[in-house]
């Protein structure tokens, strides 16, 4: 079992990569969450999921709820898994902010159905994602790349140490 310390990318300061199964975890909590608050009614809870992003996204995953309890509750359990780029994560994490967002003043402003209709769409799209790891966000975000003439590269990946069977011992 990997320990915390055998970690290529420190998750607080290594911004440009994540541990994949850390976005699939936080869009587990959000989904679950957001169903929650629609099926409740519970349109704060869907405030709170939005301001909980917005958190994460501007003050680092160290402030992030979800991150805080994937990284130092699960990855010391199960090691540090596959890293990706975290760009496309953080876009989707935007959008799910913007639609939590309006989702919340919608209710605020009586209009339960346009605000259940967006939080509904937040939790169906992060549990999709959670669960089969297409992330409509992601695949958005690398989208706009090729619809601006550009193609999607990810960022540098920290290089894998060389095990034992990879040097031939």
């Amino acid at each position: 079992m990997k320990r915390s310390s055998d970690r290529l990318a420190d998750p607080y300061r290594d911004l440009d990569v994540i541990d994949a199964r850390a976005p699939r975890f936080n869009q587990t909590v959000i989904g679950l969450l957001s169903a929650l608050a629609v099926i409740t009614g519970w349109w704060w809870l869907l405030a709170l999921l939005a301001v909980q992003l917005v958190v994460g996204l501007t003050l680092g995953r160290r402030y992030c709820l979800p991150c805080l309890a994937y990284f130092e509750l699960v990855q010391p359990l199960f090691g540090e898994g596959p890293l990706e780029d975290a760009r496309p994560p953080r876009f989707a994490n935007m959008v799910g902010a913007a639609f939590l967002t309006i989702a919340s003043l919608s209710y605020v402003l009586g209009a339960d159905l346009v605000g259940a209709v967006l939080g509904s769409l937040v939790a169906i799209l992060a549990l999709l994602a959670a669960s089969t790891g297409f992330c409509a966000g992601c695949e958005a975000y690398k989208l706009g790349y090729v619809l601006t003439g550009r193609r999607f590269v990810a960022c540098p990946l920290p290089p894998r140490p060389r095990s034992a069977t990879d040097s031939g011992a």
